[in-house]
């Protein structure tokens, strides 16, 4: 898709990132797509239908961007969030991931199911995504009349030292064979893995007989393949050269006449798909600061189409209504909770979607590490609430995480000092 001037390729780019969003939204909240609910399911019933439709998801996106990839039609090494750097940072995406599956848990769901229930009348959502952003926000953005972040003050003076650099690049490929043969291995490499993940998933029949989880695994796997497809094909023909939009904005003050069409950020204009923790926190950034087009970014306009997929399903299927907290104690849980989401997904660089799907599907090493842990950080604090439920007075916390991580064959059966239940 080549452009002869920015700003049309620039819509397009903000266009299909906006259309895709508004699609996810609309079937998340018709199927009940929820990732959060997915490790829910698993872990308290043993139903693993909505895990399969997001291991559906994972598939696609996979098969999809090795395979483009290995044809020149996407770009993932250079990515926005940059998955595949060289530098591994194991310890963020350890914690990062914990913290996000334990906030994403108290606070009844991801971002991104957040903004679906926010999309249908779930007023507390409003209150979860303000604090998720606003915890984002600082996380990359200086405090006022300060030069240090969240980030900078709280991880990176030890996380720093934790980083192993892996090369050029941290994907399983380049791992394998070397940087210089990647292409090819990656193509074999995320083949054969989607290939287990799709067995795994239907081998159960039942899966296959469920329309809604096979509808949302299929059709949220196809808008991440999507994204990744247009934002890395966009392009802007400058006198002869074509050039991604990155490379057209490094470039602006000998190509372009007119500043004030300049993006606020190069960054976000690389290939990309979907996230919504940063985006968040873009998104309170781009309020805050008094809404201009330059601060427009992907990230920014899928929030946006997520929350208004979700309203006309909702519309449509007369399914919209309002909700709010149900006493103070839910209130502070859900507080608890997003400021866990908004550390923990940016930390790891990404959520369920970002890192569970939108990552995996690089397969970058980091991506696999955070979305272990989120699934980890959820279940066992699935589990802990459950003894601490059921149990009452006699379960004090470290017993319950105990007997939590002993469900979960984490720790011998013997240490546990509450019958499994």
């Amino acid at each position: 898709m080549i452009f002869n001037n920015f700003l049309s390729a620039w819509n397009v780019f903000l266009l299909a990132a906006f259309a895709l969003a508004v699609l996810i939204g609309a079937v998340a909240n018709k199927t009940n797509f929820c990732t959060m609910g997915a490790v829910s399911d698993w872990v308290n019933i043993g139903d693993k239908g909505r895990f399969r439709a997001w291991l559906l998801a994972i598939a696609i996106a996979l098969i999809g961007v090795v395979m483009f990839e290995y044809f020149g039609w996407v770009k993932a090494d250079g990515a926005f969030p940059p998955y595949r750097s060289g530098n591994l940072i194991w310890a963020e995406n350890l914690l990062g991931g914990l913290l996000f599956g334990i906030g994403m848990t108290l606070a009844s769901g991801c971002g991104n199911r957040t903004l679906v229930r926010f999309g249908a009348g779930n007023l507390k959502s409003i209150f979860v995504l303000f604090i998720i952003g606003l915890i984002a926000y600082f996380m990359v953005n200086p405090f006022p009349g300060s030069d240090q972040t969240l980030y900078s003050s709280l991880f990176l003076p030890w996380a720093q030292h934790l980083s192993i650099n892996l090369g050029a690049s941290q994907d399983l490929g380049s791992l394998l064979v070397g940087s210089d043969k990647a292409l090819g291995a990656r193509m074999i490499t995320g083949l054969l893995i989607a290939t287990a993940i799709l067995i795994y998933v239907f081998k159960d029949a039942r899966f296959a007989q469920n329309n809604d989880n096979l509808l949302s695994g299929i059709v949220v796997g196809l808008a991440v393949l999507g994204a990744w497809l247009v934002t890395s094909i966009i392009g802007v023909n400058a006198d002869g050269e074509v050039l991604a939009l990155r490379d057209y904005y490094n470039e602006w003050d000998f190509l372009a006449d007119d500043e004030q069409l300049k993006p606020a950020l190069g960054a976000p204009l690389s290939p990309q798909s979907y996230t919504f923790i940063n985006p968040l926190g873009q998104a309170l950034g781009f309020f805050a600061n008094g809404p201009a087009r330059s601060n427009l970014t992907f990230g920014i306009v899928a929030v946006f189409g997520l929350i208004l997929g979700s309203f006309l399903w909702a519309m449509i299927s007369k399914s919209f209504r309002i909700e709010w907290f149900a006493n103070f104690s839910d209130f502070i849980t859900h507080a608890i909770g997003a400021v866990l989401m908004g550390f923990g997904g940016v930390l790891g660089l990404g959520c369920t979607i970002g890192q569970g799907i939108t990552g995996v599907s690089t397969l970058a090493l980091g991506s696999f590490i955070t979305l272990l842990s989120i699934v980890l950080g959820s279940a066992l604090t699935m589990k802990v609430q459950y003894y601490k439920l059921v149990y009452e007075e006699e379960a004090s916390f470290g017993k319950a995480l105990v007997a939590s991580m002993a469900d979960l064959r984490l720790l011998p059966n013997s240490l546990r000092k509450l019958d499994k239940v």
